[in-house]
């Protein structure tokens, strides 16, 4: 549990406020300064991109944990974050391609397992899976030094006794099964 100075530097990093940002607002924010500060890009630091990985983890938990006001809708209307549980894990894996490529295979495997419900190509993948667990899943990719990290998150009812980790080694051995060859001639299996 953060402390509440830590929740309000947090927003103040992303540059959000608090008590009126929405989840999908602190993650647009964490990856616009990922963008920025990520050490493998021109101009990167490491540590800043550390304090933004923590700041949007903060955020998250908090937003996620608080009940907030809808300012877009005609009328005040609170709304309560999901009674499902939700798991993260970071980071997830890695694979040995950039994140255009990776993109491409996880599209692929989503196609496998369930069906994609959103996608910010090659960053962000929404995906409803049902093969073998029946929960929603948000792959996040970032550019890892000439590779792609992936981290995983799901919700679901089905999750319930369902430890983060299955769901990743899913995509891990759905990956490992992909035909890289097939998937671009020019592209060698990265492992």
């Amino acid at each position: 549990m953060s402390t509440k100075r830590e929740v309000d530097t947090a927003f103040a990093r992303l540059g959000l406020q608090k008590g009126r940002a929405t989840r999908a607002e602190v993650i647009a924010a964490r990856r616009r300064l990922a963008r920025k500060f990520h050490p493998d890009r021109r101009g990167g630091n490491p540590e800043l991109m550390a304090e933004v990985n923590r700041s949007g983890d903060i955020a998250l938990a908090y937003v996620e944990g608080h009940i907030f006001v809808d300012s877009t809708a005609n009328s005040t209307r609170a709304t309560t974050p999901s009674q499902q549980p939700v798991q993260r894990d970071h980071p997830s894996f890695t694979i040995d391609v950039l994140p255009v490529e990776a993109c491409e295979a996880l599209r692929v495997v989503a196609s496998w397992v369930g069906e994609i419900i959103d996608e910010d190509p090659p960053y962000l993948l929404e995906v409803d899976m049902h093969d073998p667990y029946s929960v929603w899943c948000r792959l996040e990719l970032v550019p890892d030094a000439g590779a792609t990290t992936v981290t995983v998150s799901a919700t679901g009812e089905s999750l319930r006794g369902v430890n983060i980790e299955a769901i990743r080694d899913v995509w891990i051995d759905q990956l490992n099964q992909l035909d890289w060859q097939t998937l671009d001639p020019d592209q060698q299996r990265p492992w």
